[in-house]
C-alpha cells in the first residue's frame, strides 16, 4: 500500500504497522467516521492459482467475516465490519494493545498450572459461546489468543478467517500455509474443521502454555510435521500436573472421543475452584443472508410473526390507521404472490419444488451443523432431541443452524453437505456430486420467516435466488435432529 492510499474505503486510517503473518497484515487504524482507534487486518489472496480462486477465497473471507461479526463477547475480538479495498478483503476490529499468547511463551516462558487454568476457563468459554452460536473458530493457536496490557484481559481473535483465506493447508503447488503444530488429526488429513477440531486445538493451546512446546513437537519440515499431526501421537505431557487428565481428553484422537467445548469449561471451572467468571451472552442474532431479500419474503416476516409485537401503543389513532393501512398491503402482496406462484407452476416452470433435486433444495443444516461433519464422506451418528437444559439444543439454536446451511449456499457446499444428517443423504439416495450439481444453479439461497413448531420441527420461506437470473419463493417443512451437540437436517418436505 502506498503513502497515498493509507485510508482504506475511504474511512479507516491506517495509523501503524503492528502484526503480520500467513493471513495478513493488521495495522492500528482510525475510523475517520466515529473518532475510535480500531485494528484493520488486510487478507491476503492466494497467488499464482488463477483469477476462480483468488475470487472464491475473497468470497469465502467475506462470508466468514460477517459470520465471525455475530459473535459478541467479552473475551472474543469484535468485528466491526469487512470491505473491500484494493481488490482485497479488510477486516475492521476492535483494537485490544496486547501482546499474544505466542510472544508471551516466547518472551518469558511456559506458564505455570495455577496460571494456565483461568485463562484456559475464559479461552473455554468463549468458544463454547461461538459453538453455541454455531461459529466454529477454526484455527485455535496462541498466536490467536489475545493478553491484554492490563494483566487480566484475554481475548481470542481471526474466528474462522483461517478457513476463509486456506491458511493452513496444503496448496496445489506443494507448500503450507501457516503451522500445522496445532491442528486436529482430522483436519491435518484434508477434513472439515468442525466443534471437535476446536476442542483439539483448545487442547493443543493449553499445552503449549504448561509445557512450552507444541503436543507434537516442531520441525523444520512442515510436510513432515503434517503427517506427524495426522497420526495423532503426541508427546506425554511433563509439566501439565492436575490438568493432564483434561489435556489427553482434549487431544483424544477421534473427534467423538473428545469432550464438548461446554463440558470442557465445567471441567476447568472444577480445577480452577469456581474463581475465574465465565461470561454469559445472550444467543446472537442470526440474519438470514447479507442480501436484501425479495420482497415476498420482506411481507412474510411481520405476516407469520406478528400478533401482539404489532400492536400500536394506546391512544395511538394515527400510528393504528397506518399500520392497518401497512397490514392491508402486506396482505394484498401475499395474495399476489400466492396467485403468482400457482399460476408459475400451473405453466410449468421448473421451481425447486416442482423439480426437486437428488438432494432437497433445503436439506440444509447450520452454522454449528455445518461443523459437525468432518467431510463429504464422513457419516453423523444418530439423532437425538433437543432439551431445553442447553442452548445449543435450545430452539432458537435449531433455527440458527437452518439459517446458516443457507449462508453456504452455494459458495460453501462442503460444509452445507456436513450439516445434512446421514438418514437424510440415505432417504434421497444423495450423493455429494448430485447435491453440487444442484446448488450450483444458483447464486444464493435464504431461509426467512423461521417458524419453530415442535421440540425439533420448524417451517422457514426459502427463497431460491438463480444464477441466471429470477426468484422463487417457496414454504418448507423441516425435522432436526443432533450430532455430537449440533443440529443437521433429516428431513424437509
Amino acid at each position: 500500500m502506498t503513502e497515498e492510499s493509507r485510508q482504506v474505503a475511504g474511512r479507516y486510517e491506517l495509523v501503524e504497522l503492528i502484526g503480520s503473518g500467513a493471513m495478513g497484515m493488521v495495522w492500528r487504524g482510525e475510523d475517520k467516521i466515529l473518532g475510535r482507534v480500531v485494528a484493520v487486518k488486510e487478507l491476503l489472496m492466494p497467488v499464482n492459482q488463477g483469477e476462480d480462486k483468488v475470487e472464491e477465497a475473497r468470497n469465502r473471507a467475506m462470508r466468514e467475516a460477517r459470520i465471525a461479526a455475530r459473535l459478541q463477547h467479552p473475551n472474543a475480538i469484535s468485528v466491526f465490519n469487512v470491505v473491500e479495498h484494493e481488490d482485497r478483503p479488510w477486516l475492521i476490529m476492535e483494537y485490544l494493545p496486547s501482546r499474544s499468547l505466542a510472544v508471551k511463551l516466547r518472551e518469558d516462558g511456559p506458564l505455570t498450572v495455577d496460571e494456565a487454568i483461568p485463562f484456559a476457563v475464559q479461552l473455554a468459554g468463549v468458544l463454547a459461546a461461538a459453538h453455541r452460536a454455531g461459529i466454529v473458530h477454526r484455527d485455535v493457536k496462541p498466536g490467536n489468543v489475545l493478553l491484554g496490557d492490563d494483566g487480566t484481559t484475554v481475548k481470542v481473535t481471526d474466528f474462522g478467517i483461517s478457513r476463509a483465506v486456506g491458511d493452513v493447508t496444503l496448496t496445489a503447488t506443494g507448500e503450507i500455509s501457516g503451522t500445522p503444530a496445532f491442528l486436529a488429526p482430522e483436519v491435518a488429513r484434508g477434513e472439515e474443521a468442525t466443534f471437535a477440531s476446536d476442542v483439539f486445538a483448545l487442547g493443543a493451546t493449553l499445552y503449549m502454555a504448561v509445557e512450552g512446546d507444541p503436543p507434537f513437537g516442531t520441525a523444520d519440515n512442515a510436510i513432515a510435521l503434517l503427517y506427524r499431526v495426522s497420526s495423532g501421537s503426541i508427546n506425554p505431557p511433563k509439566q501439565a500436573g492436575k490438568l493432564e487428565p483434561l489435556l489427553l481428553k482434549l487431544l483424544e484422537l477421534k473427534p467423538e472421543d473428545r469432550p464438548s467445548m461446554a463440558e470442557v469449561v465445567e471441567e476447568l471451572r472444577k480445577l480452577d475452584g469456581g474463581v475465574t467468571p465465565v461470561a454469559t451472552v445472550p444467543e446472537p442474532p442470526t440474519l438470514p443472508d447479507a442480501k436484501p431479500p425479495a420482497v415476498p419474503t420482506t411481507v412474510a416476516v411481520p405476516a407469520a410473526g406478528a400478533g401482539a409485537a404489532a400492536a400500536p401503543p394506546a391512544g395511538s389513532d394515527r400510528r393504528r390507521r397506518a399500520m392497518i393501512f401497512a397490514g392491508a398491503g402486506a396482505l394484498l402482496v401475499v395474495i399476489a404472490v400466492i396467485v403468482t406462484v400457482i399460476l408459475t407452476r400451473n405453466h410449468g416452470e421448473d421451481t425447486p419444488a416442482a423439480n426437486p433435486p437428488p438432494v432437497a433444495a433445503s436439506s440444509a443444516p447450520s452454522s454449528a451443523p455445518a461443523t459437525s461433519s468432518a467431510s463429504p464422506s464422513t457419516p453423523p451418528s444418530s439423532s437425538s432431541a433437543p432439551t431445553s437444559s442447553s442452548a445449543a439444543n435450545s430452539p432458537e439454536a435449531m433455527a440458527a443452524a437452518l439459517r446458516t446451511y443457507f449462508s453456504y449456499i452455494p459458495s460453501n457446499l462442503e460444509s452445507g453437505w456436513a450439516m445434512l444428517s446421514e438418514g437424510f443423504r440415505s432417504s434421497r439416495g444423495q450423493t455429494f456430486d448430485r447435491y453440487k450439481s444442484w446448488w450450483t444453479q444458483f447464486s444464493s439461497v435464504t431461509a426467512n420467516d423461521v417458524q419453530i413448531t415442535g421440540a425439533n420441527t420448524l417451517t422457514a420461506r426459502i427463497t431460491y435466488h438463480r444464477a441466471n437470473g429470477g426468484t422463487t419463493s417457496e414454504t418448507h417443512h423441516y425435522t432436526m435432529s443432533q450430532h455430537n451437540g449440533v443440529w443437521q437436517i433429516d428431513v424437509e418436505s
